[in-house]
């Protein structure tokens, strides 16, 4: 796979149609062909074909259903990376899974570890174990979903990451909290991290408000929308300088040492 110090990303805040797979993925496929720019990476919201549903049973795909067969085939013409989180069926059992699509149809997969149980979530999905670190085009991405980014420990970069990467369906209410806590993520990690949130109103009558973002190794804003409304920002990261600050502020060697259990 070519290499690259330069990452190009386009991060799609849009509004869901409840349950409708079909046409969420035909809003989606329009708005990725009308992309002009040479694009690394789109990123889209969490249960980016549903809404953030716990009707799982109604929804649900599998790993050889039409979302998976939609993304790969988008992935290929359009010879770029697709990532965002659908509902799986898998072994008796609803995942919120995030799906990273390489161009080449590859598809790395994760779990949604912190099910979110204000909503009921951990109730209808199974949690996931494992963390994965996505190695794509030179850069290493750690992608994670939603309530995940309260969990700085799950988080911590332990491997060097340069992208930490969180798509959402994060409301209204608590819109200060995801801002603030992706600031955090970025500076403690001192990794570029990007989130991505959805807009609009679910049929569970939960407003969206999206503040899809991106901040720096320091914690400095380089794109975001907290206006509610439906826009593709476009940020392109750039890996020299990340490694030029890490170098320069090695706050990453004073790391605590810790194991998971």
């Amino acid at each position: 796979m070519n290499t690259t110090n330069h990452l190009k990303a386009a991060l799609i805040q849009a509004d869901l149609v409840w349950e409708n797979p079909t046409a969420n993925k035909k809003r989606f496929e329009e708005k990725i062909n009308n992309l002009t720019e040479d694009i690394d990476l789109i990123v889209l919201p969490e249960m980016f074909t549903t809404g953030f549903t716990m009707n799982a049973s109604t929804v649900a795909e599998t790993m050889d259903g039409e979302t998976i067969q939609w993304l790969q085939n988008l992935a290929q013409k359009k010879a770029v990376a697709i990532t965002g989180s659908i509902i799986i069926y898998e072994n008796n059992n609803f995942y919120n899974r995030l799906l990273f699509v390489h161009p080449s149809g590859r598809i790395y997969t994760y779990d949604k570890k912190h099910t979110f149980t204000l909503a009921g979530e951990h109730e209808v999905f199974s949690s996931g174990t494992e963390r994965i670190i996505v190695d794509y085009k030179g850069w290493k991405i750690c992608p994670l979903i939603c309530y995940d980014l309260r969990f700085p420990v799950w988080a911590r970069n332990t491997e060097n990451y340069d992208l930490l990467l969180y798509v959402a369906s994060w409301p209204k209410p608590r819109i200060e909290a995801w801002d603030s806590l992706l600031k955090a993520r970025a500076i403690e990690n001192m990794s570029y991290t990007i989130g991505v949130n959805r807009v609009g109103a679910d049929a569970n009558n939960y407003e969206y408000t999206g503040n899809t973002i991106c901040y720096d190794t320091l914690g400095n804003c380089l794109a975001k929308n907290n206006q509610g409304t439906e826009e593709i920002l476009i940020v392109e990261l750039d890996k020299k300088i990340q490694i030029k600050t890490r170098n320069r502020f090695r706050f990453l060697d004073d790391r605590d040492k810790f194991i998971l259990q």
